[in-house]
């Protein structure tokens, strides 16, 4: 019978408390690991048998993760908030919560959550840099239109053509205001050709992208959106229906109702923040080159207002995004099976519009 080497790890930045037992002899090992000072791929590497290693997710693991897989063991990443409902308990420290996940692995009852693949994380990387430096590229035209009104320069969205900074070059300014204006349009250049790269780099995953080339087809899913999807949803099997899709990417309408008092107080946030951004930017253009879309903003918006008819319109996306990968069709083959899809909330089915 092949050894299990069970692994309860509470992750720190710099220390990691291990509660480890092997099914051979059942015994409770406790251990606290400094990663700057001990060796733990060493440590790790002394585990013989089938290893499998259960942690909290957090951000900052990454490297610890590769690691362990390199060295044949099983990673585990848990979901942390139903970790800590299961510790009914209230003294909390590391040791404690190492052998809490512990506990949990021998009893098959930790809350695994899904771990995307290496190059899924790494889209998604360059997809949170493109839209860092998207971000600090506004900051800049903002500073420049600021200098530009300051000097008498009122252009508006025309500044930053060939005229409009000619005539901002041109302008008279004060010796500091000159030197801003001089390096910011330095840095807005350089900023402007790192995106370009980045925009290159992301062309280039999404040809050879079957994936996201189907969901290209849809109006609104260009290529920003539709790498997010797919390598935020994928696989899309392990989604039962549509709402678990929308729970995913936070766009679910929260309820909190009481007898006959029904109370929504909008979506639930959860999920990536970027997805969601990127499905708001998707609708505006969805809601204007897709028909059955145009025709449930217009009527949604005359009810509840334009910027709730926008994150309806981008759960819609969501929708048909998980259904078109779902069953590999585009979006042509979408309109013509008439795919009806439910909403979010509610038992009346209608015709995903």
């Amino acid at each position: 019978m092949i050894e299990t080497v069970y692994c309860g790890v509470d992750f720190h930045a710099r220390v990691q408390t291990l509660a480890y037992c092997s099914s051979n002899d059942g015994e409770i090992h406790l251990c606290e690991l400094h990663h700057q000072k001990d060796d733990l791929r060493a440590f790790y590497a002394r585990l013989s048998g089938e290893v499998i290693v259960g942690l909290e997710a957090s951000g900052y693991s990454g490297w610890f993760e590769r690691m362990l897989e390199e060295l044949g063991h099983t990673v585990l990443l848990g979901h942390a908030a139903d970790i800590r409902r299961v510790a009914n308990r209230r003294q909390k420290n590391d040791r404690r919560d190492a052998e809490l996940i512990l506990d949990l692995l021998i009893k098959g009852d930790f809350p695994r959550i899904h771990r995307p693949s290496a190059h899924s994380l790494e889209i998604l990387r360059m997809l949170r840099y493109r839209h860092r430096l998207v971000k600090m590229r506004t900051m800049i035209k903002n500073h420049l239109q600021a200098l530009a009104i300051g000097s008498g320069v009122a252009i508006k969205a025309r500044l930053l053509t060939r005229t409009g900074r000619a005539r901002l070059l041109a302008a008279q300014m004060s010796p500091v205001m000159s030197r801003q204006r001089e390096e910011w349009l330095s840095l807005l250049d350089n900023l402007d050709a790192r995106i370009a790269e980045v925009v290159k780099w992301l062309e280039q995953q999404a040809k050879d992208d079957a994936k996201a080339q189907l969901l290209r087809t849809h109006p609104g899913l260009g290529l920003l959106t539709s790498l997010g999807l797919v390598h935020t949803l994928e696989p899309v099997s392990r989604f039962s229906n549509q709402r678990k899709v929308v729970a995913y990417v936070g766009m679910e309408p929260m309820e909190r109702s009481s007898a006959e008092k029904k109370r929504y107080i909008g979506i639930s946030k959860a999920g990536s923040r970027l997805v969601r951004f990127l499905l708001g930017e998707a609708a505006q253009t969805a809601a204007r080159d897709d028909q059955q879309l145009k025709r449930f903003y217009l009527r949604l918006a005359a009810k509840r207002g334009k910027p709730k008819a926008l994150v309806a319109v981008g759960r819609k996306l969501a929708i048909r995004s998980y259904i078109m990968l779902r069953d590999n069709i585009d979006y042509a083959e979408f309109l013509r099976r008439g795919v009806e899809a439910r909403p979010a909330r509610g038992t009346r089915k209608h015709v995903d519009a």
